[in-house]
């Protein structure tokens, strides 16, 4: 990442600051939220030599103005190292105070519903989003494809049948996971008797959500299968998914519409001289 930001070079600061100029700075909370991306931003000061001190950890409920770091090295260090460790602590925090927010609602109706994350994220940036739901008590699901067998729609096109599918991916792979998305109560039944771990109900309405447990209930397959809703859920209806009797919810939101938590790095005025430049001029 700070390859990617410098490039050849801070141009800017090499053109004004000496080498020889430190500073000390901060970076202050900009508004109200969950932390998190505090090793990650202190990573990325060290790697360019410059001291942080946290004073603030992950997980903890941060207001406006609140220090969260204290830096001390060279000017030209803290300023290479500045975006990088921002846009860290930004997206981190405010997909953590996305997620728990989203928590805070769902266990309104059921104190023991899951949270999940998507493979929903940001090109490269998969760790990050999801180490920052996990801050905030939320689940991250898959990091990746090899984590667990999840039949999708499309997979299900191609095999023919959800049962087939599930008997494949056991002989298959027979120690992994093995989840089925489905978007018809009827095939959350097949999924269920054929085995599958997990069903995720896929962009399906509370009301068909409801009709498929009780088909499940009464083949005696609801409690040989953890349910997963997933599709569209985000704040503005997460209480009616959870109520429909599900074990996760599983949603983008928080890791692809969650906006970033305002911070900023402020320098203390008093740590440091105005530089001099790189070279005197000549008195005329």
């Amino acid at each position: 990442m700070l390859a990617e930001d410098l490039g050849s070079g801070d141009i800017t600061s090499k053109a004004l600051l000496s080498s020889k100029v430190k500073a000390k700075a901060k970076i202050v909370a900009g508004q109200p939220g969950v932390l998190a991306g505090v090793s990650e931003a202190m990573m990325a000061f060290d790697e360019v030599g410059v001291q942080a001190k946290a004073l603030k950890s992950d997980g903890q409920q941060i207001k406006a103005g609140d220090v969260i770091l204290r830096l001390d090295g060279p000017a030209r260090s803290i300023f290479a190292a500045e975006r990088v460790a921002l846009n860290l602590l930004m997206r981190m925090s405010g997909i953590a105070t996305a997620t728990q927010g989203l928590i805070n609602q769902a266990r309104k109706k059921n104190p023991n519903v899951v949270i999940a994350a998507t493979r929903k994220t940001a090109p490269l940036f998969t760790y990050f989003d999801k180490r920052a739901v996990q801050v905030a008590g939320g689940e991250p699901h898959r990091y990746k494809l090899s984590d667990h067998i999840l039949i999708k729609g499309n997979h299900l096109r191609l095999v023919g049948s959800v049962s087939k599918a599930v008997l494949q991916a056991r002989e298959g792979s027979p120690v992994k996971k093995v989840e089925v998305e489905v978007s018809k109560p009827d095939d959350a039944y097949e999924a269920a008797r054929a085995g599958a771990d997990v069903v995720m109900l896929d962009n399906m309405k509370p009301a068909n959500i409801i009709r498929a447990i009780k088909i499940l209930k009464r083949g005696g397959l609801r409690n040989r299968v953890t349910l997963e809703a997933s599709g569209g859920i985000n704040p503005s209806n997460v209480e009616s998914y959870v109520a429909t009797g599900v074990d996760v919810i599983s949603s983008s939101y928080i890791t692809m519409r969650a906006p970033a938590l305002d911070m900023r790095l402020e320098l203390n005025s008093k740590s440091f001289k105005p530089s001099a430049g790189m070279r005197k001029q000549k008195s005329r």
